[in-house]
Order: structure tokens, then sequence, then C-alpha cells
């Protein structure tokens, strides 16, 4: 197909006005062996672009909207480089199947930890891969932010997320319900 594009693209105007109707009806053949219909074609809409760092919710937000637009590289960012954080490859294969994301957050809670704050969070996510399949998680996320007033060399380090402890529940989406019990703020190892 794309042959055709390439000589009508090349060619004079009256090869152009020749070859238009055949791209037209190429491309409507492609649309419909892929099912590219308008109800499809809205679903497959990136979100927009979203990276705000100013609270628990909105880093862990901006992950998943960094992941939803298969923006790995963005969405790994949002970890602090601490022990335990996943290498680069490792997060970015993790997601490569995945078409689509819904979260839902639950009540932070805030804890002050040695010129930290820790920040917790309940989560759950509904992951959609690309062959339909839902599976729901539900965990908690664990944030830090180094006192700004504490940072006094570059580079600032804004706030990140330390771990996410999500596991598979059977619950449905609307049911499921994060938490953060077990997960010790200022110990995050």
């Amino acid at each position: 197909m794309l042959e055709g594009v390439n000589n009508a693209a090349s060619g004079s105007r009256g090869t152009m006005r020749a070859a238009l109707p055949t791209l037209i009806g190429k491309a409507a053949l492609v649309a419909a062996l892929l099912g590219a219909t308008g109800a499809q074609a809205q679903d497959q809409t990136l979100p927009a672009y979203r990276d705000d760092r100013s609270t628990a919710q909105t880093v862990v937000e901006s992950l998943y909207n960094a992941v939803e637009r298969q923006e790995y590289l963005r969405a790994w960012s949002y970890f602090r480089d601490e022990p335990g954080r996943p290498s680069f490859e490792a997060f970015a294969a993790g997601y490569e199947n995945t078409a689509h994301i819904r979260l839902r957050l639950g009540e932070s809670s805030d804890e002050g930890a040695a010129g930290s704050i820790y920040t917790t969070l309940p989560a759950v996510i509904e992951a959609t891969d690309k062959s339909g399949t839902k599976a729901v998680f539900a965990g908690c996320y664990l944030l830090r932010l180094v006192q700004p007033a504490m940072q006094a060399t570059p580079p600032f380090i804004p706030l990140g997320i330390v771990k996410g402890e999500l596991k598979p529940t059977q619950a449905s989406f609307p049911e499921a319900q994060g938490s953060c019990d077990g997960i010790e703020p200022g110990t995050a190892k």
C-alpha cells in the first residue's frame, strides 16, 4: 500500500488525481479489515498529557497517564532512584502488553521522618491487555519527598514513588479496596 502512496505522491497532478480513489479505497479496506469503526477509533484516543508531581495522588495519576500513553520512560521517572527501583527495561517490559488502565485512589496518609515526608496511598487499578482481558490489582503506593528546604544542591528531587505493592484481586474494579496495611513509611527499603 505504501508503494501506491509513494508512486502517487511523486507523479504528476494527473497521476495523483487518478491514484486518489484507489488510495481512498485501499484505506477504507484496511480500516474495515482492522475494524476501525468510529467508536473503536475513539477508544484509542490518547488521554491528554499529564505530568504533575505536587501531591501523591497526582504523581500516581501521572504515572498511569504515561503508561496509558505508552510513555514508559516518563512513567518510570516517577519512581525515586532508590534501592528496589526496577530497571527501566524490566519496568517497560511489564507494561508492553497493556492497552488501557483505570485507576482509583484512596485517601493518602502523610508521616514525617528524618527530613522527609512519606505518603502512603491506597490504589486499585484495572489493567486491560491488548487482547481485551481485564485484571484488577489492589494495594498501596509509598511516596517520599525530601523536605524542599533541605535540598540545597542540584538537582532538586521532586516527590516520587519509593515503591508500589499491588496484588491481583478477584474483586471487581468498583468493589476492590486498596490497603496500605503493613507499609511502614520511614522504613522503606
